[in-house]
Formats: structure tokens, C-alpha cells, sequence
């Protein structure tokens, strides 16, 4: 399985490429920005776009996902539970000082337990809100890999105090999902570097040891 991670736009949110060098098809999890480069590596690797995940409705993860559904073809996927914050994507701008971000809409709306598949692979969606309202997890069981989006990171956890951000449903995703899976799991987060399940359960500061597994 390939897997490029591309930091991208001002925030550098983590992009994640996924291809199947099989089938050559593809997943493009978070398109922030940089639609070109995101673009380079598809055509480097001759690799088609099957989905458009978008783990969460912030501008940073959002912001090129409808320039790239306009260059592939392929269909947004995200949850329902974030089109109030994807409305606000020009609140969003004028906060952090970004030019205006388009809304792609939602081709296919996600819920907890829907799987995509490139070649033999299969990713699962986890549920996992509180960094947003329709915050979402993909899991790649075939691959050890978890992409989390900003509900969890290195020693951290997603900021809870924008629009529609909730602190304890924050901490119930990750410790009722996240810290379910095996210590092993990379965590992709999105943004900054890797972690593991296993070293967040030991080591993240915001996740009370009474409440981990």
C-alpha cells in the first residue's frame, strides 16, 4: 500500500494519499490545500481517486477538497454531523486570517461502521466527535494504521473551544474507540508527527489514567 503524507496550507494539516498498486486506485483523507502537489503525487504514482475523506469540516482540512472532487471526479465523503460547521467556513477564514474556502458539499454522508476499499484494503469509519460535532477516524486494519484527524495527536488531544467542539466527548472517542485498539496502531494525526495507541494510553496528559482501558 502506498501512503504519502502531505503537509499542506498554513496549518499543514497532515494530507494522507492512499493507493493501491494493484488497482491503482486511490483515497485522499483531509485535502487542505496545495490541490497541485496532492494532484503531482496521484500523477507520480498514476494513481486514481476513488473518495475524498474529510475527517472534519475546519477549513484546513476541508479547504481544497472541492478543486479536487472538480479534477477527479471522485465523491466527498463526510459526516452530516459537520454540515453546520462546514457552513461556517468564512467565520473560520476571518478567524484565522485564510482566504475564503469553498464548500464542497457531501457526496456520501459517513456513519460509524462504513468501510471504502482500495484493491484488498479496507478503511473503516469510526465515529469520534468532540474536536467537532462530525468528527471522524479512519481505521486500516491491513495496515496497523489509524488517520484521527485532530481528535488525537502526539501527547494531545484536539482544541475543544471553537464552535461545536466538546471536551468530554472528546476524551470519551479516544478513550471508548482509540484506546481500544491495539497499542500498536500508528496514529496518524492531523497535524505533527506520528504516535502509537500505546504510547498516547502511557503518555497523553489529557486523558486521565482512571479513564483508560
Amino acid at each position: 500500500m502506498i501512503h504519502h503524507i502531505l503537509p499542506v496550507g498554513a496549518l499543514r494539516c497532515n494530507c494522507s494519499i492512499f493507493g493501491d498498486e494493484a488497482t491503482r486506485e486511490a483515497i485522499v483523507v483531509d485535502p487542505g490545500a496545495e490541490v497541485a502537489e496532492i494532484e503531482s503525487i496521484l500523477k507520480e504514482f498514476d494513481l486514481k481517486v476513488k473518495a475524498i475523506v474529510i475527517t472534519h469540516a475546519h477549513f484546513d482540512h476541508i479547504g481544497g477538497a472541492a478543486k479536487l472532487r472538480a479534477s477527479t471526479g471522485a465523491p466527498v465523503w463526510m459526516s452530516a454531523s459537520d454540515e453546520v460547521t462546514a457552513m461556517t467556513l468564512p467565520v473560520q477564514a476571518a478567524l484565522f486570517g485564510v482566504p475564503m474556502v469553498t464548500n464542497p458539499g457531501i457526496d456520501r454522508q459517513t456513519k460509524e461502521g462504513d468501510t471504502l476499499a482500495i484493491g484488498a484494503t479496507s478503511f473503516q469509519v469510526l465515529d469520534t466527535p468532540g474536536h467537532t460535532p462530525g468528527s471522524i477516524s479512519i481505521l486500516i486494519p491491513a495496515e496497523g494504521k489509524l488517520i484521527a484527524g485532530d481528535t488525537l495527536f502526539l501527547e494531545s488531544v484536539g482544541r475543544t473551544d471553537l464552535p461545536g467542539g466538546n471536551s468530554k466527548k472528546i476524551v470519551q472517542s479516544i478513550t471508548n474507540k482509540l484506546f481500544t485498539l491495539p497499542d500498536e496502531t500508528i496514529v496518524v494525526p492531523g497535524h505533527g508527527p506520528n504516535t502509537t495507541v500505546g504510547h498516547e494510553k502511557q503518555f497523553n496528559p489529557f486523558v486521565g489514567a482512571s479513564a483508560r482501558p
